[in-house]
């Protein structure tokens, strides 16, 4: 496979986040009185939308949600300090990784979000950039993220491949034209992922896919 640039999403693939996520918003949505079943939230993380649809057509403003936005938030960044999110041997592998590819990450987390997960980590030092959702115009399904990581690293779409573990991230990297690897992972495995280039069932085993 003559492949020279990696794009990474992070949730999931770099970090076991995406529980810790869900349950910030089921969390912040209980105290309102709402539930968000795990198979609808599911639907809605495949699809883009947003899980603040039921306040929203129940009449609540944009200025309470961005309340409940900071809210959840708050939850979310208690879980990515106290919570165990690792994925054992990533930096390992990255390192192997670097020896003959440019790497970077595209993610929809927020900046802060973000440096909270990977300040105490070592993984960053592998990328060449990192793009959060303040870094271009439309988040994944949309194909911005990765075309710009694309644009980022001055390469062709045949030169690249993208690292998914979502149907969402996976529309992305389809809409943008890349190859798109998809790693298995048990939170989005009801996911459908008939347009993925390639599966895996654990990081490590792109090192022998590349080659």
């Amino acid at each position: 496979m003559n492949k020279k640039y990696i794009l990474f999403d992070n949730d999931g693939v770099l970090v076991e986040t995406e529980m810790w996520y869900y349950e910030a918003n089921v969390k912040t949505l209980k105290d309102l009185g709402y539930d968000l079943p795990f198979d609808t939230y599911m639907r809605m993380m495949a699809e883009g939308r947003t899980t603040w649809e039921q306040p929203i057509n129940d009449g609540y403003t944009p200025e309470e949600i961005l309340k409940f936005r900071a809210i959840r938030d708050d939850y979310y960044q208690e879980f990515l300090k106290t919570k165990d999110i690792e994925i054992e041997g990533i930096e390992e592998i990255l390192k192997e990784l670097s020896k003959n590819y440019k790497m970077g990450i595209v993610t929809t987390s927020r900046r802060v979000d973000f440096e909270i997960i990977h300040n105490p980590r070592n993984i960053v030092q592998y990328m060449d950039f990192v793009l959060c959702e303040e870094d271009y115009p439309r988040a994944k399904p949309f194909p911005d993220p990765y075309l710009k990581g694309l644009d980022l690293f001055g390469g062709e779409k045949h030169e690249a491949i993208v690292i998914e573990d979502s149907e969402r991230g996976l529309t992305s990297a389809y809409r943008a034209e890349i190859d798109c690897v998809i790693v298995h992972n048990e939170f989005t495995k009801t996911h459908d992922f008939s347009k993925a280039t390639y599966k895996i069932q654990k990081l490590s085993d792109l090192i022998n896919l590349l080659k």
